[in-house]
C-alpha cells in the first residue's frame, strides 16, 4: 500500500522553489535581485549611510583623518545625488520600468507572505497545496525574469487567487505580520534615537564659528552613558565621562523645555576663571592666540533676517584641544569672571561665541540665578558631525531669504 505526504515538506515554500530552480535560473534570479536593489531610490541613501558609519567612528578616534576623509564623503554625497537624480530620470523616461518595478514588488510581497505562513504553521499546510503554490510562484518568478509586464501581472494575480484558495484562513491572520513588522521597525528607530544617535539643529549663533545657525548635527547618545528615558538618570558610563573641549547637547536644568548646545570648559573639581577673556583651569592659563581681527559671520534672531557681524577670531587650546572662539572686540584688560568651582557630577559650559552666549556664567538663560552647572544626567550626548547645513549662503539661498544648502559644511566634524 503506497502512501503520499499530506503535510508541507521541510523548508516550506522557499525550499520547494529552490529545488525547482536550475543553476541558470538561480543565477538570473540573484542578478535581478541585485539590479532591483541598486536601482531602488533608496540605494544612494543606503550607500551613503553605510559609508557614514565608519566615517564618524574614524573622525571620533582619529580626528586628523578628517582632513582627507571629509572631502571623500562630500564627493561621495555628490555622486549619490547624481545617482539619485539619474534613477528618477530613468523612471520618468521608461514607463515600462516603473510598471515592472511595481509588479515585481507586489510579487515579492506576495511570495514573502506565503513563505511566512508556511513558517508560522509548519506541518498544517497539505503537501499538494504547498506544491501548487510553489509551482505558481515559479511561474511568477519566470515572468519577472523575462520582464514581461502583462505576463507578470497575470501570473501574480493567479498566485494571489491560489493563495486565497489554499491558505484563506491563514491569510486573514497574516495582517498581524504587517503590524508586528511595523512595530519592530518603529522600536528599532526609537532605540537608535534614544540610546545611540540623535539629530539636533543649531538654533542660535552662540556656538559661532564652530557651529552656525541651521547646522544639523548628530549627537553620540551613548559615549557618556545612556540616560534612562523620561529621566535625568545615567546608571553607568559606557566609554568615558564628559571631557574639557567636548561640545555637548543637554537638557537645560534651568529651563527643562529647552535643549542647549555648548562646550565643556570645566569638569568636576575644576576651578574655572576668566581673566581678560583667557580661560584659566585650576590656575593654569589655556593658550589663546588671535587669528583674525575682522572675521565676517552671519547671525540672525528668532525668525528674523540674517545680519552680518565682524568679530575677533581666536584659537583657544583647551587642555590640548584647539578650537575657535569669537569675541565682539579686543580683549579688555582687568576683566575677570569667576572663579567657578565645578561640583561633582556636573560640568561648566560656555559658548564659543563668548560675548553672545547664555551659558553657565549667565545662569543658562536665567542671568539672575548666577552661575549654573550642567548635571551629568541632563547631558544628552556629544556632538559629532554636521550631516546637513541649511545656513546663510549656499545653494538656492536667493530663493529663501539668504538661507541655502551649505555643501562646504557637510560632514564637518564638530571640534
Amino acid at each position: 500500500m503506497s502512501t503520499t505526504a499530506t503535510t508541507t515538506p521541510p523548508g516550506g515554500l522557499e525550499a520547494s522553489m529552490a529545488a525547482r530552480r536550475t543553476p541558470e535560473q538561480l543565477k538570473a534570479s540573484r542578478a535581478l535581485l541585485w539590479r532591483e536593489l541598486l536601482t531602488s531610490l533608496w540605494a544612494p541613501l543606503v550607500i551613503l549611510g553605510l559609508a557614514f558609519v565608519p566615517y564618524i567612528i574614524l573622525i571620533e578616534f582619529v580626528p586628523a583623518a578628517a582632513a582627507w576623509a571629509q572631502p571623500l564623503m562630500q564627493y561621495l554625497a555628490l555622486a549619490m545625488l547624481v545617482y539619485f537624480l539619474g534613477l528618477i530620470g530613468w523612471r520618468l523616461v521608461s514607463p515600462k520600468e516603473r510598471q515592472l518595478r511595481h509588479l515585481r514588488h507586489e510579487a515579492r510581497e506576495l511570495i514573502g507572505e506565503i513563505a511566512r505562513i508556511h513558517k508560522r504553521v509548519p506541518g498544517k499546510i497539505p503537501a499538494e497545496a504547498s506544491s501548487k503554490l510553489a509551482e505558481q510562484a515559479m511561474q511568477v518568478e519566470a515572468a519577472s525574469l523575462a520582464g514581461d509586464v502583462s505576463r507578470l501581472e497575470k501570473e501574480t494575480a493567479a498566485l494571489d487567487a491560489l493563495a486565497t484558495q489554499q491558505l484563506g484562513a491563514y491569510r486573514k491572520q497574516s495582517a498581524w505580520d504587517f503590524f508586528s513588522g511595523f512595530a519592530k521597525a518603529l522600536a528599532i528607530a526609537v532605540i537608535i534615537r534614544v540610546f545611540i544617535i540623535e539629530p539636533y539643529r543649531i538654533p542660535s549663533g552662540s556656538m559661532l564659528p564652530t557651529l552656525e545657525i541651521g547646522d544639523q548635527v548628530f549627537i553620540n547618545k551613548f559615549i557618556y552613558g545612556v540616560r534612562l528615558p523620561f529621566t535625568n538618570y545615567v546608571p553607568f558610563q559606557i566609554v568615558r565621562p564628559p571631557a574639557r573641549g567636548d561640545v555637548i547637547v543637554f537638557n537645560n536644568p534651568v529651563r527643562p523645555e529647552l535643549d542647549f548646545i555648548k562646550r565643556v570648559i570645566g569638569v568636576p573639581g575644576d576651578k574655572v576663571e576668566l581673566i581678560d577673556n583667557v580661560v584659566y583651569i585650576n590656575g593654569v592659563a589655556q593658550q589663546r592666540t588671535l587669528a583674525k581681527e575682522d572675521l565676517l559671520v552671519h547671525n540672525k534672531g528668532d525668525n528674523g533676517p540674517w545680519f552680518p557681524q565682524r568679530m575677533f577670531l581666536f584659537h583657544e587650546n583647551l587642555d590640548g584641544r584647539v578650537h575657535s572662539v569669537l569675541q565682539d572686540g579686543p580683549t579688555p584688560r582687568t576683566h575677570t569672571e569667576g572663579p567657578y568651582v565645578v561640583p561633582a557630577g556636573q560640568v561648566f559650559v560656555m559658548g564659543d561665541n563668548r560675548d553672545n552666549s547664555l551659558d553657565s556664567r549667565y545662569g543658562l538663560g536665567e542671568p539672575g540665578r548666577g552661575v549654573e552647572f550642567v548635571p551629568y544626567g541632563h547631558i544628552k550626548g556629544k556632538a559629532m558631525v554636521i550631516w546637513l547645513a541649511l545656513g546663510y549662503g549656499g545653494w538656492f539661498s536667493n530663493f529663501f531669504e539668504g538661507t541655502g544648502l551649505r555643501t562646504d559644511r557637510l560632514f564637518e566634524p564638530v571640534r
